[in-house]
């Protein structure tokens, strides 16, 4: 069984990020594995440990710094690694997809497909879906239970109103994980050490056929504006409404 995990090399959202220019982050941020990615990482890798055979490898469109998060999930039990270089900070769904897609065919073609519902950066939700587009499998995200069956797999789902759904898929298909799926184990040193000699397989978009230039581009990035102090209103229902109505005309001048 060959598993693929599509790991994006996103910013720690503990980290001060600062905003350079219109549309790039301070280089200096510090980086990590998108934490979605890792619950995906967590279950292929104990799938392959239950099952005793079997190989996982994680995949990445990224900046040279992104072999920095690879190690990292290969520390978490993956065999090896695919580095798809680009210079872009915000390469877009669409080349990301077409990337991925062309890694792991070009790889040998997967028994399963597994990445986060979705990254804390962007927070587009669109990846797993073009991925599985661009590779023609079936796709379920919010993935918080799993089960495999061979030729299928059981997936439980969030959907909207905090509801769960119980769909069977066949394989192979593209599962977003979301939290709650399991909890990603945090790599002991000697596993820390030996991911450092496991294989990191570097290519170039050009060398796919691809630029990354695609059709979704980051126009620009913005600071949160900070809220000012919240206002308190007190008195009757009849009072509260009349006084919300006042603020948002005269002072918000949204109505």
């Amino acid at each position: 069984m060959r598993i693929y995990v599509c790991v994006k090399h996103v910013p720690d959202t503990a980290a001060n990020i600062k905003i350079v220019g219109d549309a790039a982050y301070d280089t200096e941020v510090k980086y990590v594995a998108n934490p979605y990615d890792e619950y995906g990482v967590e279950e292929a890798v104990s799938l392959v440990e239950k099952n005793k055979k079997g190989e996982v490898i994680a995949v990445c469109v990224g900046d040279k710094g992104a072999a920095n998060t690879l190690k990292a999930v290969m520390a978490m039990g993956v065999h090896r690694s695919i580095l798809i270089k680009t210079e872009d900070q915000f390469p877009g769904s669409d080349i990301t997809a077409k990337a991925l897609c062309k890694a792991i065919t070009d790889d040998g073609g997967a028994d399963l497909i597994f990445m986060g519902k979705q990254s804390v950066d962007g927070e587009g939700m669109q990846t797993p879906y073009r991925l599985a587009a661009e590779m023609g499998l079936p796709v379920a995200t919010g993935i918080v239970a799993f089960s495999h069956g061979g030729e299928t797999v059981n997936v439980q789902r969030e959907i909207d109103g905090g509801a769960k759904e119980l769909i069977t898929i066949k394989t192979p298909c593209v599962l977003g994980a979301a939290k709650g799926l399991n909890e990603p184990r945090f790599p002991k040193l000697p596993a820390i050490l030996k991911a450092k000699k496991k294989e990191i397989k570097e290519m170039d978009l050009a060398d796919m056929g691809l630029t990354d230039q695609g059709q979704c581009r980051l126009k620009s990035l913005e600071p949160v504006q900070e809220r000012s102090n919240a206002k308190i209103l007190e008195g009757s229902t009849r009072e509260i409404v009349a006084s919300l109505v006042q603020i948002l005309k005269e002072e918000e001048k949204v109505i």
